[in-house]
C-alpha cells in the first residue's frame, strides 16, 4: 500500500475515479450498432456521447472523417492529461512512464507522413500528444519540410541518439521500421528502470510492463513465422520478461506451430495468456492472432486490477481500454469511408 501523505487514501480515490470513468467507455454492443450505420450516422452518435465537447468545437472547422479523427485525438490527449493530474505520487511517475509512448507513436506517424508527402493537416488530425513531447512541440517539428529536418529538431528529446543513428536509413528508403523497433526496445528498457527502483508499487507495475513485452514478443515471433522469414530474429524482440530473444528465435525457427505453442506455455504463467495460446493451435491469421492477444492482455490486466484494487493496474486498464475505444471508432469510421464490409471493418476492432 503506498506510503504518501495521507496514507492509502489518494490510491483509494484515484481507483475509485478511474472505475467511474472505465464505466462510462462504450460497451462491447455500442460497437454492433455503429458496424450498421452511415458515416453521418456516426458521426451524430459519437457527438452524443463522452466525445461531444470536442465534436461540437471542432464542428466549425472540421466537418466527415477530419472531425472524427481530430475529436477523438483532442479526447484521448486530453482524458490521459486528466488522469496523470489525479495521480499522486508513485502512481504519477508510473503514468507518465506509461505514456511516453505517445512520443514514439507521433514522432514516427510525423516522420512517415512527412516521407509520404502528406499535409500537415492531416497528419496533426491523428497525433496524441499525451507524452513528454506536448502539442506545442509537435506543432513545431510538423512545420519541419523534411524528415531529416524533423529529426534534426528531436535533439532535446531523451530518445535522440536512436534518431539520429537511424534516420539516414529509414529516410533514405522511407521505411521507418528498424527505428521504430530500436525506439521500442529502448521504451521497454526504461520502464523495467522505473519498475524496479524500489519505488512502492513497483512490484505491480512491473508485472504490467513484462506481460506487455511478453505479449508483443509473442506477436512479433507469431507474425515472423507468418512471413517465412529465416533471418535473425533475435534483433527484433525486446528483452526483459519471460523470453529472451534467443528463446524466441529459436522457437521463429521450429517447424510446428503446435511446437512454438508447447514452448511458450512450458513457461507462461497467466491462465488468459495460456488459454489465448490453446486457441492459436488452428491456423488463424496474422490478424486474428494480433486481436486475440490484445484482447488476451486486457483481459489479463483486468485480472490484476481486481487482484490489485489500489494499485497503477486500475490506471493502466482504463488508459488501455479508453486508447482501443478510440481506436475503434477510429477504424469503424475510416472502414465506413472506404466502403468495408461490417464484417471486415469488424475484424480490426478490440472489444
Amino acid at each position: 500500500m503506498a506510503h504518501y501523505r495521507g496514507g492509502p487514501a489518494p490510491y483509494i480515490y484515484v481507483s475509485t475515479r478511474l472505475r467511474v470513468r472505465k464505466a462510462k467507455l462504450l460497451p462491447p454492443e455500442e460497437y454492433q450498432r455503429l458496424l450498421n450505420m452511415s458515416l453521418p450516422e456516426i458521426i451524430r452518435l459519437i457527438g452524443e456521447t463522452e466525445y461531444q465537447k470536442e465534436v461540437d468545437e471542432l464542428g466549425t472547422s472540421f466537418e466527415g472523417i477530419d472531425l472524427i479523427e481530430e475529436a477523438l485525438s483532442w479526447n484521448l490527449a486530453k482524458e490521459y492529461q486528466r488522469v496523470i493530474d489525479l495521480t499522486p505520487g508513485a502512481l504519477k511517475e508510473f503514468t507518465m512512464a506509461y505514456l511516453r509512448r505517445w512520443d514514439i507513436y507521433n514522432v514516427l506517424t510525423i516522420l512517415r507522413g512527412k516521407t509520404q508527402g502528406m499535409k500537415e493537416g492531416k497528419i496533426k488530425e491523428v497525433l496524441i500528444p499525451a507524452g513528454s513531447l506536448d502539442r506545442t512541440t509537435l506543432d513545431r517539428i510538423l512545420k519541419e519540410e523534411s524528415c531529416e529536418r524533423v529529426a534534426d529538431s528531436l535533439k532535446s528529446w531523451k530518445m535522440y541518439p536512436i534518431i539520429a543513428a537511424e534516420i539516414s536509413e529509414g529516410c533514405s528508403i522511407g521505411s521507418f521500421s528498424k527505428l521504430e523497433n530500436e525506439l521500442h526496445k529502448r521504451l521497454y528498457a526504461d520502464l523495467l528502470q522505473v519498475a524496479k527502483k524500489g519505488v512502492k508499487g513497483g512490484d505491480q507495475f512491473l508485472k504490467f510492463v513484462q506481460l506487455e513485452i511478453d505479449v508483443k514478443n509473442i506477436k512479433t515471433l507469431f507474425r515472423m513465422r507468418g512471413d517465412g522469414s529465416e533471418e535473425d530474429a533475435r534483433k527484433f524482440f525486446i528483452p526483459g520478461a519471460t523470453f529472451t530473444p534467443e528463446e524466441l528465435q529459436q522457437m521463429n525457427l521450429m517447424p510446428s506451430r503446435n511446437e512454438v505453442i508447447d514452448t511458450l506455455l512450458s513457461k507462461i504463467k497467466g491462465k488468459s495468456v495460456q488459454v489465448a495460446l490453446e486457441e492459436l493451435r488452428t491456423e488463424k491469421s496474422e490478424q486474428e492472432v494480433d486481436a486475440e492477444l490484445t484482447r488476451t492482455q486486457l483481459e489479463r490486466m483486468e485480472q490484476l486490477s481486481k487482484i490489485n484494487p489500489f494499485s497503477i493496474h486500475p490506471i493502466l486498464v482504463f488508459l488501455e481500454k479508453k486508447k482501443h475505444e478510440v481506436f475503434n471508432l477510429r477504424a469503424i469510421a475510416r472502414g465506413k469511408e472506404s466502403r468495408l464490409s461490417s464484417d471486415t471493418i469488424e475484424k480490426y476492432l478490440v472489444i
